[in-house]
């Protein structure tokens, strides 16, 4: 985990937007273009962050849902003071799959249809009241179920896939 972004293979994630570039005002009233980052670009940036473990594990979480749903799209959403105006780390497949949001103490993936998944391994630990999300809080040092929790990020994906070939019909 500890490899420059650079070096790391991202292939597979499909990004909801690539690095474009935006025109805007510098000081004295002329315009130049300024280069916006991807999602990826935004993760990889808050991974610089020293000794920030919640980036390293939003970078695992990235990599194991690109191995899981390699046609599942990260975007940012929800940008705001509150995180740094980078947005929080949303991956959809016909639907929001899971966000990413970081806590002091915690990343919390929060699954949006999460009560309707079936989860053997019993990953979810937060948010179990509700009628429709379940989440999974990880803290530093915890490691990641990878088979299931794959395993969980197929079934959110295939559950948004079937939801919305019945509402089509």
């Amino acid at each position: 985990m500890s490899e420059p972004p650079e070096n790391r293979k991202t292939s597979g994630m499909k990004k909801a937007r690539k690095s474009t570039k935006k025109k805007t005002r510098d000081s004295s009233g002329g315009q130049k273009s300024v280069a916006t980052s991807s999602p990826a670009h935004l993760i990889d940036a808050r991974r610089k962050w020293p000794s920030d473990w919640r980036s390293e594990m939003l970078a695992r979480i990235r990599i194991v849902i690109s191995q899981a749903v390699p046609e599942a799209i990260e975007e940012r959403k929800w940008k705001k003071p509150s995180n740094s105006m980078i947005g929080i780390p949303v991956w959809s497949h016909g639907g929001i799959i899971c966000t990413g949001e970081t806590y002091k103490n915690a990343v919390k993936l929060t699954f949006a249809n999460g009560a309707s998944l079936k989860d053997p391994a019993g990953l979810f630990n937060s948010s179990l009241e509700g009628n429709t999300r379940r989440a999974i809080d990880l803290h530093e040092g915890d490691k990641i179920n990878e088979k299931a929790f794959k395993s969980l990020i197929r079934a959110a994906a295939a559950l948004n896939t079937s939801a919305r070939a019945k509402s089509v019909k």
